[in-house]
């Protein structure tokens, strides 16, 4: 496990590699130390905003290079958003580090985590939140799976389909709270008196009899939840909803 020195150390050693890059024209922090909320868990993460002309498939290798050779890399996978590249490394010592490299003209801030450290950003267009009407498609669709999974006898799809339903469901309480909605970021901010009924989805072993009960609480809380977000897609939801839950 990295200390909270040991993390510190780091950030600041890959900020002066990036000031001493002229291919790197501009960086930032991202993340919770962009917030001030870092805690023992936290990790990296830092936006690199790339020179004019410069290459970035080869900024890209170069720095990962020396994440493994220097600084004990195990692993690392990609995110792509637009013509950014995130690069996602993985410690030894378990600490991951999100280093965003982002071409001329897209690097700035997506949100409200993005401190600038050198150079110049550029405003960008924010991401945003996901619609209920989308959050509200997502939660049927997997409702409709997690009735055929059951009905098929295949548990673990079935509570796969049954997670995938309470999340949407959780990110339309989120959502309609103000709080964020993506990766469950939102959900420790919800009262409890909101979250108490979703306990009952929670699928607590593959037997038939519990994924069905799991499924039919789901749906039971899914359904006061889209209408407080769209009573008139409520009202045209409610039966197919109603009959998923009591069909086997």
């Amino acid at each position: 496990m990295f200390t909270v020195e040991e993390r510190l150390r780091l950030r600041n050693r890959l900020i002066a590699a990036a000031e001493h890059d002229d291919r790197i024209a501009a960086a930032a922090l991202t993340g919770s130390a962009a917030a001030g909320a870092e805690d023992e868990w936290s990790d990296i993460d830092l936006a690199f905003g790339l020179a004019h002309g410069a290459d970035q498939a080869a900024v890209l290798a170069d720095w990962t290079g020396r994440m493994y050779a220097d600084h004990g890399c195990v692993d690392h996978m990609d995110m792509r958003v637009r013509g950014t590249v995130y690069r996602v490394f993985l410690l030894r010592n378990t600490l991951q580090v999100d280093i965003a490299f982002a071409p001329t003209g897209d690097f700035g801030a997506l949100g409200p985590t993005f401190a600038l450290l050198f150079g110049e950003a550029s405003e960008q267009q924010p991401f945003a939140e996901a619609a209920a009407k989308d959050l509200i498609g997502l939660a049927w669709l997997y409702a409709l799976h997690a009735r055929s999974s059951i009905a098929r006898g295949k548990d673990w799809q079935a509570e796969y389909m049954i997670s995938g339903l309470r999340d949407h469901l959780l990110a339309l309480m989120c959502l309609r709270h103000g709080v964020p909605t993506s990766q469950g970021r939102g959900f420790h901010l919800l009262p409890e008196a909101i979250t108490k009924p979703v306990e009952d989805t929670l699928v607590r072993s593959l037997d038939i009899g519990e994924l069905t009960r799991a499924f039919r609480a789901a749906i039971h809380v899914l359904l006061p939840e889209i209408d407080a977000a769209d009573p008139e897609l409520a009202t045209k939801l409610a039966d197919p909803l109603r009959a998923l839950a009591t069909r086997r």
